[in-house]
């Protein structure tokens, strides 16, 4: 079975404010130190249903009620996923033509499928980290510099 995730809408402020109070009522079970908990939920027909999870996906949910709390639109990506070209450009935001030419320099790694290129998330994630790293050393560098030629940043 695939799953072909669509654009997320942003949420609305209502969901927004229904994620924050979620989130803050999801806390306590999060803190527990037991590897599951049971959570009981109510269908549109008055039943309730029990469902175990393990606390690892409650942290996920934390974090994804965090997100739409703040107004965030929300996607989930298997790590070991594969993208395609224009999924990688999208959340590098960049151009494709611009993605094409950084794998074609070997800066992420990348398979063919046929003429298809496909990127592994997390080699993509890799060379995002990188670039943010060196941005940061970069600004720490040109502040520095400010600093020293006494350009009151």
């Amino acid at each position: 079975m695939t799953y072909e995730a669509t654009p997320a809408a942003l949420p609305s402020e209502q969901e927004a404010e229904l994620a924050r109070e979620s989130r803050r009522n999801l806390i306590a079970l999060i803190n527990s130190q037991t590897e599951t908990q049971r959570l009981e939920f109510t269908d549109d027909k008055g039943e309730t249903h029990t469902v175990t999870l393990p606390t690892s996906a409650l942290k996920l949910l934390d974090e994804i009620l965090h997100q739409i709390g703040n107004g965030n639109a929300v996607s989930i990506i298997p790590i070991h996923a594969e993208l395609t070209t224009q999924q990688a450009a999208d959340l590098l935001n960049v151009s494709r033509p611009y993605l094409v030419q950084l794998l074609e320099q070997g800066a992420i790694p990348f398979r063919k499928v046929n003429t298809h290129r496909r990127v592994m998330y997390q080699d993509l994630i890799s060379y995002k980290n990188k670039i943010d790293a060196d941005r940061l050393d970069a600004l720490a560098e040109l502040t520095a510099q400010a600093q020293d030629l006494g350009l009151g940043y």
